[in-house]
């Protein structure tokens, strides 16, 4: 299923908030979590990826996957965190109403 426009970012930034992920990583988290519903392409995550490190919610470092590669690991900074928490209460805030409109059943 494609993301909603603006989901993207916020989605990231919760993947992060619970630890340093590399890219790959943060891909199949969102995929386990959203059931497969959420299946991210690569260069759509890079370009979030790059987005959020400009406007520093995130911060990257080299490091080592488990694999014994090297990767850039992500992890959301105290700007980013608090980004996520009101871009959390936008969404859901959003959501419902579209769920309120879809679910009507009088004009």
């Amino acid at each position: 299923m494609p993301l909603l426009k603006g989901t993207l970012n916020p989605l990231v930034l919760k993947a992060l908030c619970l630890g340093p992920m590399h890219a790959f990583e943060i891909a199949s988290w969102l995929a386990d979590r959203s059931g497969g519903e959420f299946m991210i392409e690569e260069p759509a995550l890079l370009q979030a990826l790059h987005r959020l490190e400009e406007r520093r919610l995130i911060v990257a470092e080299w490091g080592v996957t488990a694999n014994n590669r090297r990767a850039r690991y992500y992890r959301a900074t105290a700007a980013g965190r608090a980004h996520l928490r009101a871009e959390t209460e936008s969404l859901k805030g959003s959501v419902a109403a579209l769920t309120a409109v879809l679910e009507s059943r009088t004009a």
